[in-house]
């Protein structure tokens, strides 16, 4: 009846969709942050919210689109994947509604519906195993429903866990991950296309969201996250590879769904609406106790990843072992949340601060040699543009034809400045960065082995560089978040996996570099002071040598 789609795509795709979304994420995003008050997409705040001033909640779109976009392009269309891509522009459309009108739960309701009814019975995809249940197939016609509920579920989890800067957008990448790990391993090249895509657009959008947030991802996104990954934890268990155990949902998606039922639970014995927000959620229960905002953040990411990194360690065991852990880790954080709670435990009693806030909260301002520092970057990208040119054996043709387009929306952006303000040279930057990254990896020049050293130790020096520029802003742009600290869990992560066999070595490579260089690349924007300068003109230079190595040579 089902079968999984067979992409004639390498790991090589999945880099591409994730550096696209990443990029044109990250490039949309703030010009939708200066609109956002003409089109009354303004967040403001009041009592059930954590912040004291309005602000743009216009980042689910910058999400979805960054997503969407490369999917549309790299993915196989079949009912399924369709019905996927029309899902979740109802969900933009509806949530984007509710970001302008404030719609009721109701209306909400509507879109939600409409999302996974098109999945559930155009895509045909629904849960046919249900965990303790062995190898018996459930009633097609309960399966269904219970795929519909259950979807809509996790869809207001996510919805309801958007109550922190970075939090929905932190749990559901470390989730994507996780989910994108074991459709690799599955060798469904879809879902991990998917799952990179989506989680190129939380990327590009945590860019502008770890606190103070200059940006809300709203319904728009939520609704998007929540729904992505709802399909593919659905896909992955009964498409990719349905000998993964049925009750591997529960780690792959963490903590919002018991926080959520949770929520519930207590909203029904204290006899409200079940629908009416309230500040029990597990981020307001922290807040209560003294814990400061980010450090709130870090403490879920933490549980986050103790559980989906369970789930990829766990796939194949009995389903009695998966929810036990489950069971104990979120029974663990809600006792001790219930026992410190009723003893008026505060985290700040005192000055103390936490070990998680010591390791990432930013430096003060100030440094004589910043100047010096960002000059270093800004030659040290330059040097890494020019290599990834000039030295690579070979520059394919397609990434050719893609490097002729960016180098004359580069050169008109140079020349006429803002007047292209929709030619957008971040976009344009990451992507020609990302060039180069791509090609030294996978075409590196001859003998490149006696250079990797040095090359690493290139790489490392950057690495400082970018990161004495974070720490030692003046401006709040660059002071350390949880964001950082979220990919400080992801490098370690990558790496513990890595030297254990569990990942391929070049993609995590290339993934490192990445972060690297694009933080490179923003602080360099950040401290431009004319759009034509060394690194610019390098940029486009490079580009120049790539259109000419792989179309005329």
């Amino acid at each position: 009846m089902r079968s999984v789609i067979s992409l004639n795509n390498t790991i090589d795709s999945a880099l591409l969709v994730l550096i696209a979304a990443i990029s044109i994420s990250m490039a949309l995003i703030p010009l939708l942050i200066r609109f956002a008050p003409l089109l009354s997409m303004m967040d403001k705040p009041n009592l059930r919210k954590v912040h004291a001033n309005p602000v743009p909640r216009v980042g689910g779109i910058g999400i979805v689109l960054g997503a969407l976009l490369p999917m549309a392009i790299l993915l196989a269309w079949n009912d399924m994947i369709v019905s996927y891509l029309l899902g979740s522009v109802v969900l933009l459309v509806f949530g984007v509604w509710d970001d302008i009108k404030e719609l009721g739960h109701y209306v909400k309701f509507v879109g939600q519906f409409i999302a996974v009814l098109l999945v559930v019975y155009h895509g045909d995809l629904y849960i046919s195993h249900l965990p303790f249940m062995g190898l018996e197939l459930v009633n097609e016609t309960f399966g269904r429903l219970f795929t519909v509920v259950a979807m809509v579920g996790v869809i207001n989890a996510i919805n309801h866990s958007d109550g922190l800067d970075g939090l929905a957008g932190g749990e559901s990448l470390l989730s994507l991950g996780a989910i994108a790990y074991l459709a690799y391993q599955a060798d469904d090249v879809s879902v991990v296309l998917i799952a990179l895509a989506t989680m190129g657009g939380v990327f590009g959008f945590l860019r502008f969201n770890t606190h103070p947030a200059r940006v809300f991802m709203g319904d728009g996104g939520s609704q998007f996250l929540g729904f992505t990954l709802a399909f593919l934890v659905a896909y992955l268990l009964e498409v990719s590879n349905p000998a993964l155990s049925p009750a591997l949902p529960a780690l792959l998606l963490g903590l919002p769904v018991v926080d959520i039922l949770s929520v519930l639970v207590k909203r029904l014995r204290g006899g409200m609406n079940v629908f009416r927000a309230t500040k029990n959620h597990v981020h307001h229960r922290l807040l209560e106790l003294g814990f400061y905002h980010y450090e709130s953040v870090m403490v879920i990411y933490s549980v986050q990843v103790a559980l989906v990194l369970a789930g990829v360690l766990l796939p194949y065991e009995s389903d009695a072992l998966i929810i036990g852990f489950y069971l104990v880790v979120c029974g663990a954080l809600f006792v001790g949340l219930k026992l410190a709670e009723d003893r008026h435990w505060k985290a700040h009693q005192g000055n103390g601060r936490i070990l998680l806030g010591r390791l990432v909260e930013g430096f003060n301002v100030g440094s004589p040699l910043m100047a010096f520092n960002y000059g270093l970057i800004q030659m040290l990208l330059s040097v890494f543009l020019l290599a990834g040119a000039v030295l690579v054996v070979d520059v394919p043709a397609d990434l050719a034809i893609l490097a002729s387009a960016l180098f004359i929306a580069l050169l008109l952006r140079l020349w006429l400045g803002h007047r292209l303000w929709f030619l957008f040279l971040r976009l344009i930057l990451f992507v020609t960065v990302a060039f180069s990254a791509y090609l030294l990896e996978f075409y590196p020049p001859a003998g490149w082995d006696g250079f990797s050293h040095a090359y690493h130790w290139f790489l490392g020096v950057l690495a400082v560089a970018v990161v004495l520029a974070v720490r030692f802003s003046e401006d709040d742009f660059f002071r350390a978040t949880p964001l950082d600290y979220l990919m400080l869990l992801i490098v370690l992560i990558f790496a513990l996996m890595s030297e254990v066999g569990y990942a391929d070595s070049s993609a995590i490579t290339i993934i490192l570099q990445l972060i690297v260089l694009f933080y490179g690349v923003e602080v360099a924007l950040k401290h431009m002071r004319r759009r034509v300068n060394v690194f610019t003109i390098t940029a486009l230079a490079s580009l120049g040598i790539l259109v000419g190595r792989g179309l005329l040579f």
